[in-house]
């Protein structure tokens, strides 16, 4: 019997938010500790952005896409699109209270995890969460004592499990 083919490899990606680039904080972050998290500068609007993403990941499989912010909304727009190819989300205080964003349909079966801060007051959690609660159907929610950047959290997540 043929063995059974390996997996492709899992690739990582961080996706920005609106003001940033991939020479703000969280990037530099992940260059120095994950550096195989892969990661491009976006501009314009969602949709170039989005069309930004669907160049970089194209036939790409087993994503994991980190999104902060606007990136987030990023993620989440882009797993609404291609959920079989991606294998988990990051969503760091995502935008989803933004740009008239609205949930699919049927609830997204991609395993998520949504991390925002209490103190947020550009992604307010009373906003975010009930629109991440009806995208995703397999979601874990954590309020942290942050604020919408998330400098005390971020780093203190476990990335190791979350990249693989």
């Amino acid at each position: 019997m043929p063995a059974a083919p390996f997996p492709p490899p899992v690739t990582a990606l961080f996706l920005h938010g609106l003001d940033s680039s991939t020479r703000g904080t969280k990037a530099q972050w992940f260059r120095a500790h994950f550096p195989q998290v892969g990661m491009r500068d976006y501009d314009g609007d969602l949709d170039r952005r989005l069309a930004q993403l669907e160049e970089q990941t194209a036939g790409g499989e087993r994503l994991i896409l980190v999104g902060s912010s606007f990136g987030g909304l990023m993620a989440a727009c882009f797993a609404a699109r291609h959920s079989k190819s991606c294998q988990r989300l990051v969503l760091l205080a995502p935008a989803l209270n933004f740009n008239g964003y609205q949930p699919p349909p049927a609830p997204l079966t991609v395993p998520t995890l949504l991390v925002i801060g209490a103190n947020d007051t550009v992604c307010l959690p009373e906003l975010v969460i009930p629109l991440a609660r009806a995208t995703f159907a397999n979601l874990e929610v954590r309020i942290e004592d942050d604020d919408h950047l998330l400098h005390r959290t971020f780093s203190r997540l476990d990335w190791s499990t979350l990249l693989t």
